[in-house]
């Protein structure tokens, strides 16, 4: 979704002084990252490991792209296979992916340029392909409302374990809401999402690690992660994304090593970090309810963190530091307004 102030921040961030760098070629990388090489991908928003396909990862492009997503080689960075969704309307605005353990990939139609202005917004679900290759497929659609009214969310995440859908919401302020679906999403009449934690991150993508044990957030220049605890998930410790653009998106590696933080912007790149502790491709947490007797497939790159090679992704030189605190400045500026 194109804000003015992440727009201005992407904007700075290109005229750092040499805070960003060029587009890596087509090769594999040894650190676990890669760039995006397909040129129709220009606002990458989203990111989910693949359960059936190891070290493929899946993405979509951000509002006015219609109801496609893309399956990309984690390897290489090239698209594999572009699905087309069929049977779900003109989608408005896809922020967010993830692959449920009903294998199923689940496409959040979930952002709100006007900041609440939709009564309802819309989650697609379609059967993750057996082969990747170019297909147009039929996907289900639920209609989605949250308790207290509506409100812009960037970050879906379905849990590894009792298949069930979470939200979280996209708050400026950074005092966003965790919203839970019913334990089943219905294809008829409304799916009702209730608050049922805090997540203090202005956020832009969510993901649960592969044993469903940890939920982490990522936002423009912050993160969290949380110990989910059975569905009473608890602040663990801070995240600290890479620097990036615009940075969007957020998964974990297949066999829960690593998590890689996209962004936006046409060539972009996907950086590797090494998960932090806890998490694992295990069976997902059995103290929840619905938990599938299988594990999660192993898969994804090798570990180890990224070596920063190409992409949006570079070292914060002191440019880079000016623009950290140019953006900052920025946020707290509209806190200060918001409470006035």
């Amino acid at each position: 979704m194109r804000r003015s102030l992440a727009s201005l921040a992407g904007a700075l961030v290109l005229t750092a002084g040499g805070a960003v760098a060029g587009a890596a070629p087509a090769v594999a990388d040894e650190g676990g990252g890669f760039t995006l090489q397909d040129p129709r991908i220009t606002e990458s928003s989203g990111l989910a490991a693949s359960r059936r396909h190891p070290g493929v990862y899946w993405t979509h492009n951000d509002s006015e792209d219609g109801s496609r997503v893309f399956a990309v080689d984690g390897r290489t960075g090239r698209t594999v296979a572009t699905v087309t969704l069929a049977g779900v309307g003109q989608a408005r605005d896809i922020e967010a992916v993830s692959v449920g353990p009903d294998g199923r990939v689940y496409v959040g139609d979930i952002g709100d340029n006007f900041d609440g202005g939709w009564d309802h917004v819309w989650i697609y679900a379609f059967e993750e392909p057996k082969e990747l290759r170019d297909a147009t497929v039929r996907a289900t659609q639920y209609v989605v409302r949250y308790e207290g009214g509506a409100r812009d969310a960037e970050s879906l995440a379905v849990h590894p374990g009792t298949g069930r859908v979470y939200i979280v919401d996209k708050r400026r302020e950074g005092d966003g809401r965790l919203f839970a679906g019913p334990e089943r999403l219905s294809a008829q009449g409304v799916n009702l999402f209730r608050p049922v934690a805090d997540v203090n991150v202005w956020a832009t993508d969510a993901a649960f690690s592969p044993d469903g044990a940890q939920l982490a957030v990522r936002g423009y220049l912050e993160g969290v992660l949380l110990d989910w605890n059975g569905g009473r998930p608890e602040e663990r410790e801070r995240l600290s994304p890479p620097f990036q653009g615009q940075g969007e998106s957020l998964t974990y590696s297949a066999d829960g090593r690593l998590l890689l933080f996209g962004s936006e912007g046409e060539g972009s790149r996907v950086v590797a970090r090494p998960a932090p502790e806890g998490a694992s491709a295990g069976s997902p947490d059995a103290s929840s309810p619905g938990s599938p007797s299988s594990s999660s497939p192993a898969g994804g790159p090798s570990s180890g963190e990224d070596g920063g090679r190409g992409g949006n992704e570079g070292s914060v030189t002191l440019g880079g530091v000016a623009v950290v605190a140019a953006v900052v400045g920025l946020w707290a500026a509209a806190r200060r307004r918001r409470a006035d």
